[in-house]
């Protein structure tokens, strides 16, 4: 097969900046473990498989080492090759996913996506996720997905430093890290989640479905900003409603190509 492939930064205006994704174009699904095989060899935090679906698209994503049931920077991705790309002029795309029908719409700024709400619980601090971040939390909550740590400023973020080895030992998949912004942002990020082959990864849309509902409730808003502050840094605009939550950011495209498989 000769597959269309492309690489595009996402939640970021700037080259080299965001999360990189791949999308790739299929007829149809071939086994898993070719899949699970691409991606691992593409290396990037995400590869997203493309197959028509009527109007539409199934889309799934995997790391170099999983398949995850939802990834906010490749499915912003997705829809800058859908809507640039393959069908130019076009404003919306709806993705069947394993977390359900995903809209997307075009915006001013790139895209929109419409995603679920992942509501962190506050659970008690241990001893665990204070080994696992090398700093104690002034909060700890949880998903079924991931812990959600809230340290006290944005420079105890930024200077973390993880025990990469004890964070793949928690019993979640992957561990958010939060604290008040000190500039124009509502608050920042970073997220770590070495157990799907991403130790840091650089722009994380799904996490944002826990950080807009809990930082809107602390904050008493429902239009936020956010920046993750991870070495390639992005910037995400979040908007809570109800069970959902919308997440928009811009899409730059650096690679196009085939591959061979």
């Amino acid at each position: 097969m000769r597959i269309p492939i492309y690489q595009v930064d996402a939640f970021t205006e700037r080259l080299f900046g965001g999360n990189p994704a791949a999308v790739m174009l299929l007829e149809r699904y071939p086994e898993d473990a070719v899949l699970q095989a691409i991606a691992a060899e593409n290396n990037l935090a995400e590869t997203a498989f493309l197959v028509p679906d009527g109007q539409d698209y199934r889309l799934r994503w995997f790391t170099p080492g999983v398949e995850v049931p939802l990834c906010g920077h490749a499915t912003l991705a997705s829809a800058a090759v859908v809507m640039e790309r393959m069908h130019p002029g076009r404003t919306s795309v709806v993705f069947r996913t394993l977390s359900g029908p995903l809209p997307v719409r075009k915006s001013e700024i790139g895209y929109v996506l419409n995603f679920p709400a992942r509501v962190a619980v506050p659970v008690q601090t241990t001893p665990d996720v204070a080994k696992a971040l090398n700093a104690v939390p002034v909060e700890l909550l949880i998903t079924d997905f991931n812990y959600l740590a809230i340290l006290e400023s944005e420079h105890t973020l930024r200077s973390l430093r993880p025990d990469m080895g004890a964070v793949a030992a928690l019993d979640r998949a992957g561990l958010i890290v939060s604290a008040p912004a000190e500039g124009r942002y509502d608050f920042v990020s970073r997220y770590f989640a070495p157990v799907k082959g991403i130790p840091e990864d650089p722009v994380t849309g799904a996490a944002h479905c826990t950080l807009a509902p809990y930082w809107g409730s602390r904050l008493g808003k429902t239009a936020l900003r956010g920046f993750q502050a991870s070495t390639r840094g992005g910037e995400v605009l979040c908007q809570v409603l109800g069970d959902r939550v919308e997440l928009e950011g811009a899409t730059i495209f650096f690679l196009e190509g085939h591959v061979n498989i």
